[in-house]
């Protein structure tokens, strides 16, 4: 069965980086467009970036675009998001997802 296993988030200041990974497994993780979204709290989910099977087509959401980069290792069936300048308004559940299957998200919290 599909898994998705997100990790990295933690708490970090405004101004900080971190950098999320998601190991996938049960399917063929380099055949998949993958993604990430968010959820912030008291809000819905939200999409923040995807890339292509190859990693050489990537999109983001206005929100993070010129600060996150997502990244794909094919080989070690693991998909990255790198945050750079990262925002009190970031903080969120962060999610990995492939199609319309997410796993167990990881909680990034940007606060002084």
């Amino acid at each position: 069965d599909v898994q998705l296993q997100a990790s990295g988030g933690g708490l970090v200041q405004p101004g900080g980086s971190l950098r999320l990974s998601c190991a996938a497994s049960g399917f063929g993780f380099y055949g998949y467009v993958m993604s990430w979204d968010r959820q912030a709290p008291g809000k819905g989910i939200e999409w923040v970036a995807n890339i292509n099977e190859g990693g050489g087509s990537k999109g983001y959401s206005d929100d993070v675009k010129g600060r996150f980069t997502i990244s794909r290792d094919n080989a070690k069936n693991t998909l990255y998001l790198q945050m750079n300048n990262l925002k009190p308004e970031d903080t969120a559940v962060y999610y990995c997802r492939m199609g319309d299957v997410r796993g167990p998200g990881t909680l990034v919290t940007v606060s002084s």
